[in-house]
């Protein structure tokens, strides 16, 4: 496919910063404006977070007395209220299961709010993506593209629930930890915990980044061969027709081998990370344990403090581990969130004009003044094109391939706006009114008529929100498919299949037509409409594409000049200029470019 120069791929957008991408959540997490519910919920959860939190710092002391009373050391009276070691092993047990408790509180508490903010980030990027131009969709890479917007959303649901309940509530619980090693003991214990953690954090972060850019490449490596994988399904029928299935498979599985070598490497990166955070976090135990082992010895400390110790390591050792997966977890969600927001951030070629108004069509007068475009910057397509198009009157526009027929009715449409010159409706520069009002004036039967996977109800159905079954069935009587619809088993219920596969070409376009007569258009653009089907079906479909043109303003796009022949106003396009124009019998007798494409169609059908 022709790149633009102009054209944006979504495989070479730069990345937001991570601090940036995280900004650009918060509005989903605390609204600017409104959303009480979210925030109420979100301090309730807080709430929750930090009494679990003073809880679990707290339950050691239990285990402590109940060991020291076992031991037939009597802990502090002055807390324990001289409970025996069964009350004091079940205050033990109760505070564990609030702990638990409040932290499950917390995580009901929020869903809701995580789940809201995830739909309203996938519907932003949904919109976003329809809303960007023409120029955009006909360079992506369509497998690339769900892929990066998947991840993206995915990481925004990862992103919620870890950075505030695992991020935040570690380093409150490292604190508190601190402080209680401090005071319960001495300097040496909480100094041993800091270096340990401080190397710990360092070793992780630092190995992590690296980690990072094997997880992107390794990234790139699964877009690419998602990629391939889609493009040739969406293929499939040509793979068919070419005999290339073993040439398909040969093509992914090379793009599968690049992907499992980078994922080895992931998982080598990943083996490394996790023995050094072992390596670090069990010295920091064992020396901890040692220093408080000297004091039980010399009578400084009792049994329960031992025991005390060593629950507080383990409970810095757990989420320390935690830590370590979830900082690459939210590295990596950070990445992808990143190249969502890239997608985001860039703007469509084509927007609405400030405060544009709705186009008001009073009879459907299409004009072209002096029109000039190109797809690249450096190649021309139009040069200087005038057209006007009377209300009510059927204009053709005929030519060889390329010379740029099909274009004038992408930029009706305003997929792309003109270079130079302007495109009138009833006298109103389609670039000053508002995209929705002009695609709602006008009504496009294409060369290849896409369906949904849906019914064949459905997909006609879909040229008009909320039409009613009858007026679903006028259309399709109108476009004379009805009586096909009706033979089959389960009429207007039959599923088409992926692009209307179970259809013929014929059926389709029928289909097609049924919608755009549904919807009901001023302005009807036939592009290439039976350029891909058979004689006999093309004249069955004449007939019905002459029907929808009634007292509309029609503007034909054509290779067949058959089709044309009755057109009001025929235009000959050549090399992006208009070199003939009139009736065909006028064109005829002139004996120009058209008279030639015309005696030579005619030719090759005879024969």
């Amino acid at each position: 496919m022709r790149q633009s120069s102009h054209s944006i791929d979504v495989d070479t957008q730069p990345a937001a910063s991570g601090w940036a991408t995280v900004m650009r959540v918060a509005p989903y997490l605390w609204p600017r404006q409104g959303g009480g519910w979210i925030k109420r919920r979100i301090v309730l959860a807080l709430i929750a977070l930090f009494a679990a939190k003073l809880i679990a710092v707290g339950t050691p002391f239990f285990y402590k007395a109940a060991v020291d009373t076992l031991s037939g050391e009597a802990p502090d009276a002055a807390w324990t209220l001289g409970a025996g070691a069964i009350a004091l092993t079940v205050a033990y047990g109760m505070a564990r299961l609030m702990n638990v408790g409040l932290q499950q509180l917390r995580d009901a508490l929020f869903a809701p709010v995580g789940q809201h903010a995830l739909r309203r980030v996938a519907l932003r990027t949904f919109r976003h993506i329809h809303a960007m131009s023409m120029r955009y969709h006909i360079t992506r890479k369509t497998g690339g593209l769900s892929r990066i917007i998947e991840r993206g959303v995915k990481g925004v649901d990862f992103l919620l629930r870890f950075l505030i309940f695992s991020i935040f509530p570690l380093i409150l619980e490292l604190v508190l930890v601190g402080i209680v090693l401090w005071a319960a003991f001495d300097f040496w214990y909480l100094f041993v915990v800091v270096v340990v953690i401080a190397l710990y954090v360092a070793f992780t972060f630092k190995v992590t980044e690296w980690r990072v850019k094997l997880r992107r490449e390794m990234n790139d490596q699964d877009t690419d061969a998602n990629q391939k994988a889609i493009d040739s399904l969406l293929n499939y029928e040509t793979v068919k027709y070419f005999g290339a299935e073993n040439r398909e498979a040969a093509r992914y599985d090379a793009a599968m081998a690049r992907y499992e070598r980078a994922a080895v490497r992931t998982s080598y990166s990943l083996s490394f990370l996790n023995f050094g955070q072992s390596l670090l976090i069990t010295s920091g135990l064992v020396i901890v344990m040692v220093m408080a082992a000297l004091g039980v010895q010399d009578g400084t400390l009792t049994v329960g403090d031992f025991v005390m110790v060593n629950a507080y390591m383990i409970q810095i050792t757990m989420p320390l581990n935690f830590l370590g997966t979830v900082y690459r977890e939210i590295r990596q969600s950070l990445v992808d969130m990143g190249e969502m927001f890239g997608l985001l951030d860039q703007a469509p070629d084509v927007t609405d004009a400030a405060e544009a108004p709705a186009l008001k069509v009073t009879g459907g007068k299409v004009e072209l003044r002096d029109v000039h475009f190109g797809y690249d910057a450096d190649r021309e397509i139009l040069k200087g094109i005038s057209l006007t198009a009377e209300p009510g009157q059927t204009v053709a526009i005929v030519g060889p391939t390329g010379s740029g027929k099909s274009t004038i009715g992408r930029l009706l449409f305003r997929f792309y706006d003109v270079s130079q010159g302007a495109l009138l409706i009833d006298g109103q520069d389609i670039r000053g009114v508002t995209q929705s009002s002009l695609h709602k004036a006008i009504g496009v039967v294409p060369q290849d008529t896409v369906l949904f996977n849906d019914t064949i109800g459905y997909n006609i159905a879909y040229g008009r929100d909320g039409a009613s079954m009858d007026d679903v069935i006028e259309a399709a009587r109108a476009a004379s498919i009805h009586d096909f619809i009706t033979s089959l088993p389960l009429g207007y219920d039959t599923t088409v299949g992926e692009r209307g596969l179970k259809l013929s070409g014929g059926e389709k376009q029928r289909v097609g037509i049924a919608r755009t007569l549904l919807k009901d258009p001023p302005i009807l653009l036939l592009d290439e409409a039976t350029s891909a089907l058979d004689t006999a079906t093309e004249r069955d479909i004449q007939g019905a594409l002459a029907r929808a043109g009634q007292g509309r303003t029609v503007l034909i796009i054509a290779h067949r000049l058959s089709t044309v022949a009755d057109a009001d106003r025929i235009v000959v396009l050549e090399d992006g200029r208009i070199i003939e124009d009139g009736t065909h019998s006028d064109l005829l007798e002139a004996g120009g470019r058209y008279a030639g494409l015309w005696r030579r169609q005619q030719s090759d059908e005879a024969a």
